[in-house]
């Protein structure tokens, strides 16, 4: 699995972290390296929750992050 990660910095300063294909998993940081540290701990904490509800298999897993 590869997500995009979305990065956009805010009128306040902070960054904001976003993965569209996972609705709700977003994280502001106050660098882009802290926001996309977030959120990709954020992702893989869905990850691992689906999977421990069979909601996802883990044949095969392998999860990638890439910055659109």
């Amino acid at each position: 699995m590869q997500y995009v990660v979305e990065l956009e910095l805010e009128d306040d300063g902070r960054w904001l972290a976003a993965i569209p294909s996972m609705p709700g998993v977003m994280a502001y940081g106050v660098t882009e390296k802290d926001a996309l540290a977030y959120v990709e701990a954020l992702a893989l904490r869905v990850i691992a929750d689906q999977l421990e509800h069979g909601e996802t298999s883990p044949e095969h897993l392998d999860v990638s992050f890439v910055i659109a």
